[in-house]
């Protein structure tokens, strides 16, 4: 009978060990895809290539202003001061209400 009891208790005391030892293993996976999809996503300077993009622009606070929503949600901006959007889909294909073209 005390063999069987300490045997319950060990069994039990190993299956315990062996759902923390499988939890810290789950978090540790996880833990390093999060920081190694942080990397490989890398924001560009929607401020700097804005400025680039606007600079002939005959309204530059207006055509800023809508280069840098556009860039936030896209994460890049054509090269140049007009034309190119190509390069960057969805910059390209975004619209205000009015079906008109939003990004400059």
């Amino acid at each position: 009978m005390a063999i069987s009891k300490t045997l319950f208790v060990s069994l039990v005391l190993c299956l315990l060990l062996l759902g923390e030892v499988q939890s810290i293993h789950t978090d540790q996976v996880t833990s390093n895809a999060i920081s190694e999809a942080a990397y490989s996503y890398k924001k560009i300077d929607c401020g700097g290539a804005c400025k680039a993009r606007c600079r002939l622009s005959s309204r530059p606070r207006l055509c800023n202003r809508a280069c840098g929503t556009c860039c936030a949600r896209c994460n890049c901006v054509p090269p140049g001061t007009s034309g190119n959007t190509e390069t960057c889909p969805c910059y390209a294909n975004m619209t205000t209400h009015g079906n008109r073209r939003k990004c400059p």
